[in-house]
């Protein structure tokens, strides 16, 4: 009786180790179909394109996000259209991505990896970890940056990087001098002090 028990147990651990081995390879198969880089498809296109978007440009967006499964998350439809200025971070990175490079009055569909949407943690409760999106955007206007806008946006940041290190050295500077005039009022002080004896 105990040997029988003992190859049930047996055959009941094997059944359940097949088991969690077949899972885990399922749930391996699930994970290995979601995409690991941005793959942008177009739907529609103008027939007149005369500027591409690019980083700095402002673009009006109405925008439909889905899980893998077509759970719908998110959506502008019934809203105003968003506006995304490209390069300010307001839109995740995947989506921002997919918005270099096309037109006003274009509509794409956009294929996100997690790591370029919400990553390990996702988005609770609509959005789980590891999830990859995908968007289907339609891009409603766009304005390109002025030449001004863009030598402020460029070089004002580098302008700010090196004055930094300027004003550090001045306010050194000035330190320095300042004790240098203590010491040296300290020493003829001393000095006269010397003298009157």
């Amino acid at each position: 009786m105990a040997s029988l028990s003992q190859k049930f147990t047996m055959r009941t651990g094997v059944f359940l180790l097949l088991l969690a081995v077949f899972t885990c390879g399922l749930a391996q198969v699930d994970h290995d179909d979601a995409p690991e880089e941005l793959q942008v498809e177009t739907l529609v296109k103008p027939e007149t394109c005369s500027m591409l978007s690019r980083m700095g440009d402002t673009l009006q967006i109405h925008y439909t996000g889905k899980l893998m499964d077509g759970k719908v998350i998110d959506t502008s439809l019934s809203r105003d259209p968003l506006v995304v200025e490209l390069g300010k971070r307001t839109v995740i990175a995947g989506l921002e991505q997919s918005l270099i490079g096309i037109c006003e009055g274009q509509k794409i569909k956009a294929t996100i990896p997690s790591h370029l949407a919400y990553g390990k943690k996702g988005y609770p409760p609509t959005i789980p970890g590891n999830a990859a999106l995908e968007f289907e955007v339609e891009v409603i206007s766009l304005s390109q940056q002025t030449q001004w806008q863009r030598m402020v946006n460029d070089v004002f940041p580098l302008v700010c990087l090196a004055l930094v290190p300027t004003l550090l050295g001045l306010v050194g500077l000035y330190l320095y001098k300042k004790a240098s005039a203590q010491k040296a009022s300290k020493k003829k002080a001393k000095d006269k002090k010397i003298k009157k004896k």
